[in-house]
């Protein structure tokens, strides 16, 4: 398992970042040569993390994939208007871009696919929704779908994880974010009047989780719009050990 840690000047950051990758480039003597070209799955951290891998070790060898792990600080992979960060730029088109053109992975949605946990369920289930023709699958693990509860908040006003300038900063004027494309659903409902295909969803959340409402109302979205997906719930919490046991689920239905 080749792994990396890239530097490159972003242009949708105006400024150097870099992002972390695993390529299974190096199987067992004994093992099969893969029957298909190695596929891409760029995986997205949580609120206050960074670029790491959360998938167990074997899976990228066994399935052959490579990892693509960009940080995006706490930009819910949002184009910041207030910041000129334009973070959902940087993993929808610039790192795809770069990937396919110095590794030569990544090529089409039908071997590229996206997945995150939390703040990255977000942003997986909101870029791949931006970017259909980038993205053939899509995991949304316990998902930080609040876009419906800070449009309430006003200036001045805050919630247990941030205040209204933080939520401003990442999804522009909050009074209107709902109807706007910030919203994975405003993304969902403009694919399906344009007829156009739509990534492959799954979705799951534990029963203990304190989003569970809120991804439960997204599977209703989804249900209330025709939109096929996969939804899982079973007991667990916002932790590792509910997101490692998915993980696996989630790789196994990308790329089995």
């Amino acid at each position: 398992m080749a792994r990396l840690q890239i530097e490159y000047f972003s242009r949708a950051l105006r400024r150097t970042t870099s992002f972390d990758m695993l390529i299974p480039n190096d199987p067992r003597e004994d093992a099969e040569a893969p029957s298909r070209p190695m596929s891409t799955l760029f995986l997205l951290h949580g609120y206050t993390g960074k670029a790491e891998n959360w998938v167990p070790w074997g899976l990228p060898e066994k399935y052959n994939f490579a990892i693509v792990m960009p940080t995006a600080e706490n930009s819910f992979y949002l184009n910041g208007e207030a910041t000129g960060h334009d973070y959902q730029t940087m993993v929808g088109e610039e790192l795809v871009d770069y990937v396919r053109k110095t590794f030569r992975l990544a090529n089409g949605p039908e071997d590229t696919c996206i997945a995150g946990l939390s703040m990255g369920g977000f942003g997986a289930l909101h870029t791949g929704l931006a970017y259909p023709d980038r993205f053939g699958k899509i995991g949304a693990l316990s998902s930080a779908l609040i876009v419906h509860e800070v449009a309430k908040l006003k200036p001045g006003e805050s919630n247990p994880v941030a205040n209204y300038a933080y939520y401003q900063s990442c999804f522009g004027d909050l009074a209107t974010a709902e109807e706007r494309d910030v919203n994975p659903e405003v993304l969902a409902r403009k694919l399906k009047a344009a007829g156009a295909k739509i990534p492959e969803i799954y979705m799951c959340c534990g029963t203990e989780d304190f989003l569970i409402e809120n991804n439960r109302e997204m599977h209703r979205f989804l249900e209330s719009e025709g939109i096929p997906h996969e939804y899982h719930e079973s007991k667990g919490v916002h932790d590792m050990v509910f997101w490692q046991e998915y993980i696996v689920k989630i790789v196994e239905w990308m790329f089995a």
